[in-house]
């Protein structure tokens, strides 16, 4: 009985030893794992400015939707900007939405802040 334990514990630690991602060390050795340097980190979203013009809006906008994970959808050079007294509304056209309507993703700029929101077209 004793032996069928031992091989038991033996074939647990095979296995556990199989999904550990470093080398096994020795019992009496600390573990330590190199730090995994494959790993896609997002960038920052860009810091936020005054957008007080037209222009800068439409920029902040564009530096913002590259730090998206779909950033590829939209089409930002096709965006359309209105003037709503503190904010900027920013519609920038989506490929997928394309033959749909809202076809356009909605941002607001804040223009003392820079501060971009995304909501939903109305």
């Amino acid at each position: 009985m004793l032996k069928l334990l031992a091989s038991g514990s033996a074939l647990a630690l095979g296995l556990l030893a199989s999904c550990q991602s470093s080398a096994p060390t020795s019992a009496g050795a600390p573990a330590t794992a190199a730090p995994d340097t494959t790993a896609t980190i997002a960038p920052a979203p860009a810091a936020a400015t005054s957008a007080p013009t037209e222009a800068a809006a439409r920029a902040a906008v564009a530096r913002h939707i590259q730090t998206l994970p779909n950033a590829a959808l939209f089409v930002p050079d096709s965006a359309r900007v209105n003037d709503n007294d503190a904010t900027w509304q920013v519609l920038v056209p989506r490929t997928d939405w394309a033959g749909r309507m809202p076809n356009r993703a909605r941002f607001e700029v804040d223009k003392k802040t820079g501060q971009i929101s995304s909501a939903p077209v109305k």
